[in-house]
């Protein structure tokens, strides 16, 4: 269902697109807000996409559109300089999914996207729209990352969930001059993603148009996100899952999209899958080598150590065995010379206490903040610091190009 003012306007240059799920607390608020930012000298629409939110975001949202139609004039309505439009579906589902529903009933030249919970200030708008007007860029991006942006009220989980996944993204898709890829926070020409298709269940929108679009000029502006005083935040495992999948998505999208122009980029994928799963097969076996050692070391059969101890020399062997195992195999280096060997080692065993550290920071965080469950969390703790392992040792300990 869509509901919005029939009266005559001014052409309307800047569509406004703001998907909300139980926002009641905000909605109106930000509304008001959002249009006494608006320049004086544009004409703008502003679509509010609700996924059928329990706690009546849509109804508040349905009678602030009927209220403004039955008690302004219509002289008073023609000046205006925005007006409010309003998308009601059905369920939920999925939050690329109902900015792309409000995209399609958009008609402005320019289209922002933000969110309804005044962790965007609409103060910025103005500035983002100026920037995009009176520059050559395609997209113009609010950015928390680069020089005098900032992140205001998040705890420190949040602020490392946050810069992890921006960093694989920035990393993991090619997208290194881009500092705010995540951001939920930007204004783009419409012709953008004209005949973009839009295929992953992620929750940033600009992560796959920034994937996907070809030739643009991106530019970022710093602006401080504040974290929600009202209402719930939406992060959850469901969403750090989405995400996954999306930037897998996203990464094999880029590799046949590379194929097309190079063939030779294919054989760089095929190599660089190969050696990851050599890397993990390795994995594998160094669990197999930590059990036997620390059994045959506990039980008597090599000697009679207690639990602990054993346990620490298994863990020691295997992350040898994995190392020699990597160099020779995985990553088929033949320099065996002294100082070679021993710096790699040193790397090696370097990276292995980090990616155990970050294992458990995980866990506990996925746990304790989360609600995860501990296989579930353990699991996402273990894929997270397996990747930044074989990233690491490929790049810093082998010397080899990440993604060769």
């Amino acid at each position: 269902m869509q509901n919005q003012s029939t009266e005559p306007h001014a052409e309307i240059s800047l569509s406004i697109i703001i998907p909300t799920y139980n926002e009641s607390e905000n909605i109106v608020k930000l509304m008001d807000s959002v249009r006494n930012c608006l320049p004086a000298s544009i004409f703008a629409e502003i679509i509010v996409v609700d996924e059928n939110s329990p706690d009546g975001t849509g109804k508040i949202v349905e009678d602030y559109v009927r209220k403004e139609d039955l008690s302004k004039p219509k002289q008073r309505r023609s000046t205006m300089n925005s007006i409010v439009r309003f998308i009601h579906r059905e369920k939920k589902n999925g939050l690329i999914n109902a900015i792309l529903h409000g995209i399609k009933f958009s008609t402005g030249e320019n289209i922002l996207v933000m969110d309804a919970d005044f962790s965007h200030p609409p103060e910025l708008i103005p500035t983002m729209l100026e920037e995009l007007q009176n520059s050559d860029s395609d997209i113009v991006i609010a950015s928390r990352y680069v020089k005098g942006g900032s992140v205001v009220g998040w705890p420190f989980k949040r602020r490392l969930i946050s810069k992890g996944a921006t960093n694989i993204a920035r990393h993991g898709l090619n997208l290194e001059n881009i500092k705010d890829p995540m951001s939920g926070f930007f204004i783009f020409r419409r012709y953008v993603i004209e005949k973009m298709a839009f295929d992953t269940s992620g929750y940033k929108i600009l992560l796959e148009m920034l994937v996907k679009a070809r030739d643009i000029k991106v530019r970022e502006v710093p602006y401080s996100f504040l974290n929600r005083k009202s209402g719930e935040s939406k992060m959850s495992s469901g969403v750090i899952f989405d995400y996954i999948k999306a930037v897998w998505r996203l990464y094999r999208y880029g590799q046949k999209s590379k194929h097309a122009k190079v063939m030779g980029e294919a054989r760089k994928s095929v190599r660089f899958l190969s050696k990851a799963a050599r890397f993990y097969t390795v994995g594998a076996s160094g669990l197999l080598v930590n059990y036997l050692v620390s059994i045959l070391l506990s039980n008597g059969t090599l000697s009679q150590f207690f639990y602990l101890h054993a346990t620490t020399i298994g863990i020691i062997v295997s992350i040898a065995s994995n190392f020699l195992l990597n160099k020779i195999w995985t990553f088929e280096d033949r320099d065996f010379s002294a100082k070679h060997t021993l710096r790699q080692a040193g790397l090696y065993y370097a990276f292995s206490a980090v990616g155990a550290g970050i294992q458990l920071g995980l866990v506990y965080l996925f746990v304790e903040s989360q609600g995860m469950e501990y296989s579930i969390a353990l699991f996402l703790a273990v894929a997270i610091a397996s990747i930044g392992n074989f990233l690491f040792n490929k790049k810093w300990t082998f010397g080899e190009k990440v993604w060769d």
